[in-house]
């Protein structure tokens, strides 16, 4: 059984007394209320933020350290990160990734909406992906702090899968990455886009004109998909889209809550 490491889709992770990484939500229920609050008033997009342009993102895979292919699952308890399983079977990339790569806390993709600007292409339901183009590797579950730089808009099998290319410090858009790290931003399209191929898959294809979109664009990505996750959180999605069958549990640390999506 591959090992699992507790996450937080919804927010940021705190260490718990086990030594496992248990979620904490910004939420509490409303007493006979069918419905999300904030906790003291904090605001919704509180854990995504960390201060002005910088933002938290969650390692899920560490860079160039193993194939594996983990995830955040998003339909279990404390939405742990482990290794993905398709019929039964331990999921692998090709080859390593060479970048620390996962997932910005409190974004989702909505399989709902179809993206004028990308294809009409609807979100993969899942929250949005960075990669994380330092020379630090990261650890499973580390919340780091990065800057964005620049959007992928990959499609995958017809569903719009972003990755939000970012770094902690000295670069700040795509002309920065251009001149420190030549090479860097094709690199990582063109690992996403063939790393299917080896499974004789096609390759994934990209948006925008297939061209890396800047750091504004990347901005209104994180947003746009914050808005969306506060959407789901608040059960403010229209009738008969997807919606999030939310319950809460009482750990050391306050309250956790997992979600299920569903179609009526």
């Amino acid at each position: 059984m591959a090992a699992t490491t507790r996450a937080a889709f919804g927010s940021n992770a705190t260490a718990a007394a086990s030594s496992r990484i248990l979620l904490k939500t910004p939420f509490d229920l409303k007493r006979g209320i069918n419905a999300l609050s904030f906790n003291d008033g904090r605001r919704l997009s509180e854990r995504l933020f960390y201060c002005n342009a910088i933002y938290n993102p969650q390692v899920q895979i560490k860079r160039e350290e193993s194939s594996a292919k983990m995830e955040v699952a998003t339909d279990e308890l404390y939405t742990p990160i482990k290794q993905d399983t398709k019929k039964g079977k331990l999921r692998y990339y090709p080859y390593n990734i060479n970048w620390n790569y996962g997932l910005l806390l409190q974004t989702w993709e909505d399989p709902s909406f179809a993206n004028s600007e990308v294809e009409g292409a609807f979100g993969d339901n899942d929250p949005i992906d960075f990669v994380e183009i330092g020379d630090a590797r990261g650890e499973i579950g580390e919340i780091l702090k990065v800057k964005p730089l620049a959007a992928l808009a990959m499609i995958d099998e017809g569903e719009l899968d972003w990755k939000i290319v970012t770094m902690a410090s000295l670069v700040n858009d795509v002309d920065d990455v251009e001149k420190h790290f030549p090479g860097t931003l094709i690199a990582i399209r063109n690992w996403f886009r063939d790393y299917k191929i080896p499974d004789e898959k096609p390759a994934n294809k990209f948006g925008l004109g297939n061209e890396v979109a800047s750091r504004e664009y990347a901005l209104k990505v994180i947003t746009e998909t914050n808005e969306s996750w506060a959407k789901l959180v608040k059960r403010s999605i229209p009738a008969g889209e997807l919606f999030a069958r939310i319950t809460t549990t009482r750990n050391i640390r306050g309250y956790a809550f997992k979600f299920k999506l569903h179609k009526k």
